[in-house]
């Protein structure tokens, strides 16, 4: 299904584009317990505004959500011993400042710096180097790292955010890249290779038959879309997709695309669900294989979900909207923004070609300074 352009194309992208404005005005009762990662809503709604080409709703607003953004940032207040490991963005300021759990988080920094981008901020107030040095903190000896120091979570999604924070910041010292590509092969595998006593004739035999094909959360888990996303596009951004092999990704492809139905569920025998969409349709995009997938059903089956009267996206059909699926589903279509009348999205750091495009003038400044 293609979006017409033209009228019914202005239809489309004010209604969202009025949803996503509200989720930066005022959020329902619902979403309160959502306070303590604001930052993420605020990124859902300017990153799905920008897609829609509609940042102008927003523009009276911009500086003022940019000054916001850097009040969430963690400063170096302390000596480097008290404070190592905590640089970085909070959520919010629901939790209070100053205090031991006002640390910086993986996602809330990543969140932070894509919509500092996409907003055409210079990131010149950014703390580079601090933030830096922090995330050497947050890696584990397997590789994997966990959102901010005091927590022991540890999979995928932060290895994502970490490869992005790196990417943007344009400064990979602070990862151990290998042990992070051996976190996502074993995550692959479903066995942790670190910790199991193998031949490596076996280990290599093992990492070219995995059951499902699919990346898991952490090793030893069930193949899951979106952690597939996380470890495709945090090896896309570290230029090292090479790491899998050609049977690898071919499997994976194949896992991908029956994970569709009418839209794309996370993991077998699920229901379809919008944010997949993205997580599987992007990390197709990754390997080369989104042009084998139903597009059409797939679009069919997010505009299903929309609420034609207050806008955005939801989970499921006739379900209420939220920003999450707001955003992904709005990702999910601007993976072939042919189609409909949305600007492009980067496969790999979630954001439009557009910001990405400012991000390569930034890192081609900093090259020249």
């Amino acid at each position: 299904m293609e979006i017409v352009r033209n009228e019914s194309k202005d239809r489309f992208n004010i209604l969202h584009a009025k949803y996503l404005k509200r989720c930066l005005d005022l959020l329902p009762p619902s979403l309160a317990t959502l306070d303590v990662s604001r930052l993420t809503i605020a990124f859902f709604a300017i990153s799905g505004l920008d897609l829609l080409d509609c940042l102008h709703l927003i523009e009276a607003q911009k500086q003022d959500i940019i000054e916001w953004i850097y009040s969430l940032q963690i400063l170096v207040t302390k000596t480097e011993g008290e404070e190592r490991g905590r640089h970085g963005f909070r959520g919010s300021g629901a939790n209070g400042v100053d205090n031991p759990y006002d640390c910086g988080n993986l996602a809330m920094t990543y969140c932070a710096l894509s919509s500092l981008l996409i907003l055409g901020d210079d990131l010149k107030r950014v703390d580079k180097k601090a933030i830096i040095n922090g995330l050497r903190e947050h890696q584990l000896s397997d590789g994997s790292f966990v959102p901010v120091i005091y927590e022991k979570e540890n999979d995928m999604r932060f290895v994502y955010c970490a490869t992005t924070v790196s990417y943007i910041l344009n400064d990979w010292s602070a990862i151990d890249r290998q042990k992070t590509i051996s976190f996502i092969r074993n995550s692959l595998v479903g066995i942790d290779t670190s910790v199991v006593v193998m031949s490596e004739l076996i280990v290599g035999l093992l990492c070219e038959q995995s059951y499902e094909c699919g990346f898991g959360q952490s090793p030893g888990l069930e193949s899951h879309g979106g952690s597939t996303y996380c470890a495709l596009a945090a090896l896309t951004l570290m230029d090292e997709l090479s790491a899998l092999s050609d049977r690898q990704l071919a499997s994976m492809k194949r896992w991908c695309l029956l994970r569709q139905t009418n839209g794309f569920q996370g993991r077998p025998n699920k229901d379809a669900d919008t944010c997949y969409s993205f997580w599987l349709g992007g990390a197709l995009k990754l390997i080369d294989g989104f042009q084998l997938m139903n597009t059409e059903s797939n679009t069919s089956f997010i505009l299903e979900t929309q609420d034609m009267i207050t806008g955005g996206l939801a989970k499921y059909p006739d379900s209420i909207p939220d920003p999450m699926h707001t955003y992904l589903g709005l990702s999910a279509l601007a993976l072939n923004p042919n189609k409909n009348s949305l600007l492009s999205v980067n496969p790999a750091l979630n954001i439009s070609e557009r910001a990405v495009q400012h991000l390569n003038q930034l890192h081609s400044q900093w090259r020249d300074n």
